[in-house]
């Protein structure tokens, strides 16, 4: 199994963002954000659903987003490892136990470093870790190419296999 990835800042060469472009065009991604912080999940759901990822829901706390993952099987979920007085990696590790009927990935996110949380990410079922800072489409897509070890539309056709819309 790839290790975790966590990623702070990204840089991609013309020829990785070309690439991406066509992976989120031709594998367009369903996400759910797991977030506590009203304004933070607001300006993740703008930013994401205009670089092409399409924000199918917004959960605040663990229970609300176990419910929202079973009724919209997003591709990927975001969890905030601080949820107010819930745990991100609790509310990840019941996520992956959910999915395990149907591939989804858990990534990670927060405003902390994730070198204060290395051994923990590397222990959690999530792919890997994601600094609010540097969340984008990007990111996103970049962390589960990494994670899956091939191409970024091999990793988003990986993702949506067996999924019916």
């Amino acid at each position: 199994m790839p290790s975790k990835v966590a990623v702070s800042g990204l840089a991609h060469s013309p020829a990785d963002v070309e690439a991406l472009d066509y992976a989120f065009a031709s594998f367009p991604m369903r996400c759910l954000i797991v977030d506590d912080s009203a304004h933070f999940a607001a300006a993740a759901c703008g930013l994401l659903e205009r670089q092409g990822i399409t924000v199918v829901g917004v959960a605040s706390t663990g229970a609300e987003a176990l419910r929202r993952f079973e009724e919209l099987r997003p591709d990927v979920t975001l969890v905030d490892l601080n949820l107010g007085a819930e745990n991100g990696f609790a509310v990840a590790v019941e996520l992956h136990r959910a999915a395990s009927a149907a591939p989804s990935a858990v990534i990670l996110v927060s405003t902390y470093a994730a070198q204060e949380f290395t051994e923990l990410i590397e222990t959690s079922p999530a792919v890997g870790f994601l600094s609010k800072s540097a969340l984008s489409a990007g990111a996103i897509h970049d962390l589960l190419c990494r994670h899956n070890g091939g191409d970024s539309a091999d990793s988003l056709a990986a993702l949506q296999e067996g999924d019916d819309g």
